[in-house]
């Protein structure tokens, strides 16, 4: 365990932490008008753990395997909980959409443990990093979007317009990101599951 994955670590912790916040923020004595400060002070976290943990990695030269397969893992779980999460209260996206993010990652994941099992580690391709990049400006998005809301300066119908509208955009670069990574490590693949 190097320190890279620790700050992976940390960003999984920060998953349920959001989830109760932005569903229960009422009973934790948070106000409306300060919940998405709080949801985007959580998010910074996270973010920043993201681009620290492999700062930090390069800079002592602990980039390993294990890391190769936490990392994006980290990132997945985090991003998932917040859009499952964005699912409920004033939000309140479709789950259909959040599946797409939920079955792309799934298969990805599986399929990256299955490699390693087999001795082939599969790098993350520069597509997947757009998309998590993509995804973190959606929730930053989503999440300045609800200061407006909770002062009434923004309705609850537009409110989860916009945000559909914005995730749907994503889902539609998510998909192409699998299939991209698909076609790109097929002849891995094909060597490790066969």
């Amino acid at each position: 365990m190097t320190a890279a994955h620790y700050l992976t670590f940390s960003r999984i912790l920060l998953s349920p932490l959001f989830l109760v916040i932005y569903l229960y923020y009422q009973n934790l004595g948070i106000s409306s008008i300060l919940l998405p400060y709080v949801l985007l002070l959580i998010v910074a976290l996270s973010e920043l753990s993201d681009l620290f943990d492999g700062l930090l990695a390069r800079k002592k030269n602990q980039v390993t395997d294990l890391g190769k397969l936490i990392d994006p893992m980290a990132d997945s779980i985090f991003r998932l909980s917040v859009f499952f999460t964005f699912t409920e209260g004033p939000v309140n996206l479709p789950l259909w959409l959040v599946l797409v993010f939920f079955y792309r990652d799934s298969i990805i994941s599986t399929l990256r443990t299955v490699c390693a099992l087999r001795g082939v580690a599969l790098a993350a391709r520069m597509s997947g990093k757009v998309k998590a990049v993509m995804q973190g400006v959606i929730v930053f998005f989503i999440l300045i979007l609800m200061i407006p809301h909770s002062l009434g300066y923004l309705s609850l119908e537009k409110l989860r317009e916009i945000s559909y509208y914005s995730v749907l955009a994503v889902v539609l670069y998510t998909l192409y990101t699998g299939a991209e990574y698909l076609y790109a490590n097929r002849r891995y693949l094909r060597r490790a599951l066969a």
